[in-house]
């Protein structure tokens, strides 16, 4: 696991974490925003590493990964963490745990209920599948990266960690995505949250997580980009996002304000 630092001295400390198979650099719109009023830390997780090979074995082991950071360097406490998909997924470990202070919650597409076996087989298996094909260069799965999965400035990156990624971490990622669920009844405290879907595609899970959190956290807002895929928004159309996303933080010190 890595951090990449962009550091406004005395700025409030924001977390971004990907998600499967995306290098940190999705992030790249984001940060050239953000670092002009946040502290910004972002996470490249363990076997999404472009210079190295290491093994992702869970998500809760990213989350301590994250923690231990956070009480190394910012004493515990971080003005928001964002994270995208499987990102999302270990943010909404970290509130769950709360050795971290998190005042703003931001979860775009996250797993937060179990998915099943079947689910989770699927995935593996398509998971697999391209990273083996990218592996080879294979002309139509690189084709398809550009058209669906990330812009093409990211695709050096991303066969980067294809190399480096083991099948094993792999694996171990769908295992914890598919099995985490995020309950009721936790002492969340002051922490503000948001959840972030779209309509398309397999949002339709997404969309009930979204129903769930709402559920089980009255307070908490979710915001739906309709027409749009997973994560669409925040990787193709960053500028949404961050409209949306800065409204929500934004809100957060008009409150203190008040």
């Amino acid at each position: 696991m890595n951090f990449h630092v962009y550091s406004k001295s005395g700025a409030p400390k924001v977390i971004l974490i990907h998600g499967t198979l995306t290098p940190w650099q999705m992030w790249d719109e984001q940060i050239k925003h953000l670092r002009n009023k946040y502290h910004v830390t972002v996470v490249a997780l363990d076997a999404h590493e472009e210079d190295k090979q290491s093994e992702f074995v869970s998500i809760e082991q990213q989350a301590a990964g994250i923690e231990k950071y956070c009480l190394e360097n910012y004493g515990g406490e971080v003005f928001a963490v964002c994270g995208v998909s499987m990102g999302g997924a270990i943010a909404s470990i970290m509130w769950r745990n709360g050795i971290v202070k998190i005042q703003n919650l931001v979860m775009d597409s996250a797993p937060i209920m179990p998915m099943g076996s079947i689910p989770a087989k699927v995935m593996t298996n398509n998971y697999l599948s391209i990273i083996r094909k990218s592996r080879k260069r294979d002309p139509k799965t690189l084709k398809n990266f550009k058209k669906y999965f990330l812009p093409e400035r990211h695709l050096d990156a991303f066969l980067k960690i294809a190399d480096n990624m083991s099948e094993n971490s792999i694996r171990n990622m769908i295992k914890s995505v598919c099995t985490c669920e995020l309950c009721k009844g936790i002492p969340h405290g002051e922490t503000r949250i948001m959840y972030i879907h779209g309509t398309k595609g397999t949002e339709l899970f997404q969309m009930r997580c979204g129903a769930h959190l709402k559920k089980n956290y009255p307070e908490a807002k979710v915001i739906c980009f309709r027409k749009s895929g997973h994560c669409e928004a925040a990787i193709f159309r960053p500028l949404k996002w961050l409209e949306v996303v800065e409204k929500f933080l934004q809100e957060e010190n008009d409150d203190k304000r008040e």
